[in-house]
Formats: C-alpha cells, sequence, structure tokens
C-alpha cells in the first residue's frame, strides 16, 4: 500500500514497516479493543490510522493522519465507534500518498451493502487492473492499490460477498493480510503463500484478527492460530467458519519479520520473534567471530536481541554502548541541512565509559543506504573506541522488497552497487561481516535454503521474487488485462 518525497530527519536508513491490521467480532467494546490493538501494532505504520465499526445495522468511521494516541485519544471519538464488530488500521504508505483520501479501511457501498476493508502487503499488479477498471468507467477515490479489490468485488456477478471477494482476490498478485467488515460480519484473509502476518484470538465469546500476537497481548484475548496461506475466514453470529479457496502454494512467509519488523514480544507462525532473533545473532557469531574483541554493543532498538544471541555464543560481554533517545520524533524540528547533519546524534548517543579503549563488535539488524550507520561508526570512534568491527543480522540488502515492504530503489540499496569490503570502507569499520543466507535460514531451523523451494521469502536478499512484478516489469507496463474474470477462475 508508495509516499514519495518523504525524509525522517532521525531514522532515514531502515527499512519502513508494512501496515498493521486488527479485527474484533461480538464484543460491545469491539472499537475501544481495537484502538488498543492498533496501538501494539504501531511499529508497523505512523503515517495514519483508521477504525470502521459496525452495529448490526450501521457502519461507523474515524480516520486520521499520525499516531494511534492522537487519533483516538479523545473518548468521544471512541463512543461515537459503536457496535460489536470493527476492523482497524495502521498505515506506513508503500503505494498511494500519504495523504487523508489513502487512510485505511476503505469503506464502499456496493451493490449488498457496506464493506469495509483494511489491507497490509503490496498488490505488484494493481496498477494493471486498475487501468483496466479505468478505461471500462470505473472511478477511483485513491491511489492506494487496495482500492482495486473493492473495485473488482463492485462488478463482479457473483451473489455472495465471500465470493465476491474470492474472486477479486484471484485476479491480484501480490502480498495481503486482509480484514473486513460487512453484513454484520469479519473476514479475514491471507494470500496463497502467507507473504504478511495474520492471527486468530479469542477474548471470552469475541474474535480477535491481528497482524501479531502481541496486538492480543494488550487486550488480554488468548492467541489461537495463526490464519494459514490461503485461508479466508468468516466470523458472524453463528461463529468462525474457514474456506481455502485458492490453489494451495508453499508458504514463502517474509523472513524481514523475524530480523526486524515484527515486535520481539509476537509470536508468528509457531515461532517467537525475540528468540529468532537471538538464534541469528549466534548464528552470525559462529559464522563470522571477531577474535580479540573486548565488547558487543547493539544498535537499539533492533539490534539488541541479536546482539544477545552473538554475545551468548562468541562468549564477550554484552553492553549497551549506545543509548538511545526515544522521544525524538519525526516532527521535532524542521529538517535542515544542519539538522540533516545531527539527526543520528539526537537518536543515539554513545555510552563512552563502556567504548573507549575498547575493540568494540557493533550489531545491527541491517544496512540499507549506510549512511547512519557510517555516522554510528564516527560516533563511536569519537568516544574513544579502539576498534570497531560491525555485524550484521541479515544478508546484504541488494534488491527492493514489492511486497508490502517500502523500500528505496535499487540503486540507492548501498548492497546492490557495493561489495562487503567497499562498504567496509564507505562506513568505516575495521571488519564488516553479513550473517549469510544459509546461517539465516538454519538460525530459523531451516536446513538451508532450497533454492527450488525456499522455505521464506528474501528476496531482497537474494533477488528471487516469488509472484510475478506485473506492474514493475518493463515489458509489461502497458498490458491490458484483456479477460478478468478467466484469469479469475484459473487461480481459484
Amino acid at each position: 500500500m508508495t509516499s514519495y518525497d518523504r525524509y525522517d530527519a532521525f531514522d532515514d536508513d531502515k527499512l519502513k514497516e508494512e501496515c498493521g491490521v486488527f479485527a474484533v467480532f461480538g464484543h460491545p467494546d469491539a472499537a475501544a479493543l481495537t484502538a488498543l490493538g492498533l496501538h501494539a501494532l504501531q511499529h508497523r505504520g505512523q503515517e495514519a490510522t483508521g477504525i470502521v465499526s459496525h452495529d448490526g445495522t450501521d457502519f461507523f468511521a474515524h480516520r486520521s493522519l499520525g499516531l494511534v494516541d492522537k487519533a483516538f485519544g479523545d473518548a468521544g471519538t471512541i463512543e461515537r465507534l459503536r457496535g460489536h464488530a470493527a476492523i482497524g488500521h495502521n498505515r506506513y504508505a508503500t503505494t498511494g500518498e500519504g495523504s487523508v483520501r489513502n487512510i485505511q479501511p476503505l469503506f464502499a457501498d456496493l451493490s449488498f451493502g457496506g464493506f469495509a476493508i483494511g489491507h497490509n502487503g503490496n498488490l505488484t499488479n494493481a496498477h494493471t487492473l486498475r487501468m483496466e477498471l479505468v478505461n471500462k468507467g470505473a472511478l477511483f477515490q485513491s491511489t492506494t492499490d487496495t482500492e482495486v479489490i473493492l473495485h473488482l468485488m463492485a462488478v463482479s456477478p457473483k451473489k455472495s460477498v465471500q465470493e465476491r471477494l474470492i474472486e477479486a482476490l484471484g485476479l491480484i498478485e501480490g502480498a495481503y493480510s486482509l480484514v473486513a467488515c460487512c453484513h454484520d460480519q469479519v473476514m479475514g484473509v491471507r494470500d496463497p503463500m502467507g507473504f504478511r502476518p495474520l492471527v486468530l484470538g479469542k477474548l471470552g465469546p469475541a474474535y480477535i484478527l491481528a497482524s501479531e500476537t502481541c496486538a492480543l497481548d494488550i487486550i488480554g484475548a488468548d492467541f489461537i492460530r495463526d490464519i494459514e496461506p490461503g485461508e479466508m475466514v468468516i466470523i458472524d453470529g453463528k461463529g468462525l467458519r474457514s474456506v481455502h479457496p485458492f490453489t494451495k502454494q508453499s508458504s514463502r512467509f517474509c523472513i524481514f519479520e523475524y530480523i526486524y519488523f515484527a515486535r520481539p514480544d509476537s509470536a508468528l507462525d509457531g515461532r517467537s520473534v525475540y528468540e529468532a532473533r537471538k538464534k541469528i545473532g549466534a548464528e552470525l557469531a559462529r559464522e563470522a567471530p571477531c577474535p580479540g574483541a573486548d565488547v558487543v554493543v547493539p544498535v537499539p532498538d533492533s539490534g539488541v536481541p541479536a546482539a544477545i544471541g552473538y554475545a551468548e555464543a562468541s562468549g564477550l560481554p554484552f553492553e549497551l554502548g549506545i543509548i538511545r533517545n526515544h522521544y525524538v520524533g519525526r516532527t521535532f524540528i524542521e529538517p535542515t541541512d544542519q539538522i540533516r547533519h545531527l539527526g543520528v546524534k539526537l537518536k543515539h548517543n554513545a555510552n563512552r565509559a563502556y567504548i573507549a579503549g575498547k575493540k568494540v563488535v557493533l550489531v545491527d539488524d541491517s544496512i540499507v543506504r549506510g549512511t547512519t550507520s557510517k555516522k554510528i561508526v564516527e560516533m563511536l570512534r569519537a568516544a574513544g573506541a579502539k576498534e570497531v568491527h560491525m555485524r550484521i543480522s541479515s544478508p546484504p540488502t541488494a534488491h527492493s522488497c514489492f511486497y508490502g515492504i517500502d523500500t528505496p530503489s535499487t540503486a540507492e540499496l548501498l548492497a546492490n552497487r557495493m561489495q562487503v569490503d567497499e562498504i567496509k570502507e564507505y562506513i568505516g569499520v575495521d571488519s564488516l561481516s553479513y550473517i549469510s543466507v544459509s546461517a539465516l535460514y538454519q538460525a530459523m531451523g531451516v536446513a538451508g535454503r532450497d533454492d527450488k523451494n525456499p522455505a521464506f521469502c528474501d528476496a531482497c536478499f537474494t533477488g528471487d521474487y516469488p509472484v510475478a512484478l506485473t506492474d514493475n516489469t518493463a515489458n509489461c507496463a502497458g498490458a491490458r488485462v484483456t479477460d478478468l474474470r478467466e484469469r479469475a477462475i484459473k487461480r481459484t
């Protein structure tokens, strides 16, 4: 769901989170619970947030740019979102500019009634489908890829809501975990490869859907299970039923969820994210040791679990040699050239007593453009570090993501235009090592990468894109969909 001309003076060198979704059915405080769930999922999107609720008769909506506490901090806002069913969405744009008209959940009055939808992921043929629909007379109200689903449902001749949604998704390429609300029911769907997470929980008689288990924890809900790749669940007054309408495919869950995106206190596809990051750090220590080092220091906060794993496996002490200021926001001050230069210092500061005179192993989850890494290394040297050896708990990020992560263009990715030795010189470290793809898989409990059938989506490292990039392939840029319904039949 891509924004342009954004600048975060304090965190401009990280891959940006995708989006977060949350849904409740069967609770009188559905909207309030949804707001709490979105608060727990704030890390997945900070540009905008929204909730649509339903009381069995009418729909109610509130959407706002900014963070969840700003949008729903007023008790009156929640009171106006009446009903026992609600869906919510946190947005970090990966398609469509960051404006009010693109805030989700999107809502439309279709022939069968109102329908609201929230989407985590990215559709790789949305532009192609959109042009076909526009040529047939469709009037789009947003620039987000998610709206394509609404229009495909609107023109479907199928009778039931579920059949229309299934037909629409049969035309879609790419990644999606969806929550939807209509006709006094809530639905959740994952794409057949399961790129993005979606979990099912229960709070008393109420069912909950969420991007991560940490959102269940905040409301005291019990985790039931992950929604399976290619599964659709329908929740209404009769309970929950499950269907698998799509052709079964091998799962390709995004491995970067474990490296960086998901909250460490979540569990995804049966794995603790925190434990996975520690294991990745331990594998990194075995693969890329640093003889003679004095201390392991994480780049906070995302590098902490991997650094703990690295320290434990290598027998080195772990110290918080960099302290993060959590109170620096994206709009703290106008990003002039002077502030851009100070950006890293405003967010991070060296803990000099644990750095001075030490040979430091600096652990981070990734290097994207390299600008922040370079400044952090300079900061450690200024604090008296004798040597700085950098260890990265992901393989080199050399390819853009088209499945729901807002990555820079390929040309901006440092690992796409430089070899490891060149990156080492660029960021100014004494040594630099990334975890290999094979060791990363081993940390995830998989005996290496099967090139014919990988267990995860790792396209940002390998360039192996499991779903066609229809809108991003030069020879497909002007392609038209000649028979939408025939394609839907083939995919379902």
